[in-house]
């Protein structure tokens, strides 16, 4: 590939045909019946409006964007990151973080405090990304935030159970609280405490328990693939978990991965 020869450009979108080669790579990702994309009118207008557009190429081939909306939440100005997506056969580079780190900088160029986004909480992958990689903290859990049908397969049959995080744009915010997201993974407690979300061992939490932890499915693409209806439960489970959890004042305090194909598990404590 081209782009292990040379550095990519991560850049904004500046033409026609770069925002129309970034509605194509949105069809690309999420399947041509993909309804909640965005057109390249929407795409420039946010952009001019504070907002983000943004691709990394090699070249002239777009081969990952990143696209965000900018606007005002309780007098604070914020930043919403909508999509990112990177080729198939471009991921594994940090194409998806530098794409991350180019729209942060620009958030902080106006003003805006933090970066709102949404991820399946299922995802380990995305989870440990989220956590171990950029530093996020759960603001929310929303059950099915877009529906239960997306057109999208990527979303079809479990849902779009969703985790609102938020990234801080300020150096110093981000630098302490990827400093608490080390510190509980590593915390020995938590290694022992509670572990809620596995269907096929279905718990309470315990009375007066400072910890806990929910588990996920090491791969939920693959698990989708092989029982749909193990994933099925899964999120039901894990929805349970986190509803519960969070109404009875715990909140996320970072992600372990699993080992050898394990589940990871999110690391929720009493606040």
């Amino acid at each position: 590939m081209k782009s292990e020869a040379r550095p990519l450009d991560i850049r904004e979108l500046s033409s026609h045909a770069e925002y129309q080669a970034c509605v194509a790579l949105q069809y690309e990702t999420w399947g041509r019946e993909f309804r909640d994309a965005v057109p390249a009118s929407v795409l420039h207008i946010a952009q001019r409006l504070g907002g983000v557009a943004a691709g990394a190429f090699d070249g002239d081939r777009l081969l990952g964007f990143v696209f965000g909306i900018t606007g005002v939440e309780r007098d604070a100005i914020v930043h919403w990151s909508d999509m990112l997506a990177v080729r198939p056969e471009a991921r594994n580079h940090h194409i998806g973080r530098q794409l991350k780190e180019f729209q942060r900088a620009h958030c902080g160029r106006v003003g805006a405090q933090w970066i709102y986004w949404t991820y399946d909480p299922l995802v380990a992958r995305n989870a440990h990304l989220n956590f171990n990689v950029f530093g996020v903290r759960v603001v929310e859990y929303v059950p099915d935030m877009y529906g239960q049908n997306t057109g999208s397969d990527l979303h079809r049959g479990i849902g779009t159970d969703r985790f609102i995080v938020a990234w801080d744009v300020d150096d110093h915010a981000l630098a302490q609280r990827r400093r608490l997201i080390a510190a509980a993974r590593e915390q020995s407690g938590f290694a022992d405490a509670p572990a809620l979300g596995d269907p096929d061992h279905a718990s309470d939490i315990p009375v007066g328990a400072p910890r806990l932890r929910i588990a996920v499915p090491a791969d939920l693409p693959e698990l989708l693939r092989q029982d749909a209806t193990a994933a099925v439960r899964w999120r039901h489970a894990t929805r349970a978990a986190f509803q519960g959890a969070m109404a009875a004042g715990f909140t996320v305090q970072g992600f372990r991965a699993g080992s050898a194909g394990g589940h990871g598990h999110y690391l929720l404590a009493r606040t």
